[in-house]
């Protein structure tokens, strides 16, 4: 038998094709490879939706995947499963063969988030003013700090973050259930908070005075206080929103749930 009959394929398989056989090959590192294809287009996502949140990609923007993806430094793939993430949120319309666009502001959305996030929150500040500390106090009282020495308007990350720390703080006795319920909510209503700061700046020492209240009530252990301002606070961002983008909208939820939960329980 000759050397070359006796040789494997691989062994006599070309140079140049050992990557194409590679790639034909399964894997070994076919789960860590996912694993991180997974993470990218997490991270894609995250990057996307600061910029619609932020308004760098504003209501009624056209997105191309290949267009956004040359952009991020990234392929297709990971931007497809952004896409899909970010349509799940709400946050664009992608149908099939139609290009993608951030969605408008719709105001039946804010109502209802607003009219939920009035109802969960006063039911959790209404817990947490039972069994606050005074770490939690200190700990407050730090955000609300933090939130009073960042410029929105050049550090929006990070006043939000102290913002979202500040309100994580004042709803954190209830389960985790209700928990991510809440941050979900919360989550989801960032643009809208975006777009109040946007169309009433000089609300400021107004929100400020409320996170004041809200802390005082948990300070002082009174869970109806707690409660009123809190669904004071957020109703009063919703209608601020509202009577920029759709006066003629009625808030039927929000006028709703801050008449049941805005009187201290009553």
């Amino acid at each position: 038998m000759s050397r070359s009959r006796s040789e494997s394929p691989q062994e006599q398989r070309p140079a140049g094709d050992e990557t194409e056989a590679q790639a034909g090959a399964p894997s070994r590192e076919g789960p860590a490879a996912a694993a991180g294809g997974r993470r990218l287009a997490l991270d894609v996502h995250g990057r996307l939706r600061a910029m619609i949140l932020s308004g760098e990609l504003p209501p009624g923007s056209v997105l191309l995947q290949a267009e956004m993806a040359r952009k991020l430094g990234v392929s297709r793939t990971p931007m497809r499963e952004a896409f899909r993430l970010l349509q799940e949120e709400g946050l664009i319309d992608a149908r099939p063969d139609q290009r993608a666009r951030v969605r408008s502001v719709d105001p039946e959305d804010l109502d209802a988030v607003y009219g939920a996030r009035i109802m969960l929150e006063t039911l959790a500040v209404s817990m947490t003013a039972k069994s606050f500390t005074t770490e939690d106090i200190e700990r407050m009282s730090d955000a609300l700090k933090r939130m009073r020495g960042l410029a929105v308007d050049d550090q929006p990350e990070e006043w939000h973050a102290a913002h979202h720390e500040f309100h994580s703080i004042a709803t954190q006795a209830v389960g985790p259930h209700l928990q991510r319920m809440i941050a979900s909510l919360g989550e989801h209503s960032e643009r809208y908070i975006r777009l109040a700061q946007l169309g009433a700046p000089a609300s400021w020492s107004k929100a400020y005075a409320e996170h004041e209240a809200l802390l005082e009530a948990l300070r002082s252990s009174d869970p109806a206080e707690a409660a009123r301002v809190v669904a004071r606070h957020l109703a009063r961002t919703a209608l601020s929103v509202l009577a920029d983008i759709a006066p003629e909208h009625e808030p039927a939820a929000t006028r709703t749930a801050l008449a049941i939960a805005g009187n201290g329980g009553h």
